[in-house]
């Protein structure tokens, strides 16, 4: 038993040592959050309550010019309409709603900023 310790002991001490990789940084980061708002779309619940925050999808500013936007959304009174990026079907009851997106008065802690638009077509993310 004690020939065997003696034994893997030295092969470990023999052993080649383990290849070392240097830490390298990712050359170019794509995008600043984790949400992609362009796969958002469907039945929308909005919460505005700050102790379910963490029990939500994404964090949202509304904004209220145009040309700073990442979403812009129409709101559709049905939710078999909703099937594209940009339009949402709001919803009333939290556990039956596709997302749960956290609407903040900080523009600095959304994930992605929307903006409303009375125009069906205008609806869709924008290019960044």
């Amino acid at each position: 038993m004690m020939l065997a310790e003696l034994f893997f002991a030295g092969f470990l001490t023999l052993a080649p040592p383990a290849a070392r990789v240097p830490f390298a940084a990712p050359a170019r980061v794509v995008t600043l959050s984790s949400v992609d708002p362009c796969r958002v779309y469907g039945s929308i619940f909005l919460e505005t309550d700050p102790r379910r925050r963490n029990q939500c999808f994404a964090i949202v500013y509304v904004e209220p010019e145009t040309a700073f936007t990442n979403l812009m959304v129409y709101k559709e009174d049905n939710k078999l309409f909703a099937d594209q990026a940009g339009l949402w079907a709001f919803t009333d009851a939290r556990d039956f709603a596709d997302y749960r997106i956290f609407v903040t008065e900080n523009r600095n802690l959304a994930d992605f900023t929307i903006h409303y638009t009375d125009v069906r077509s205008y609806a869709g993310c924008r290019p960044q």
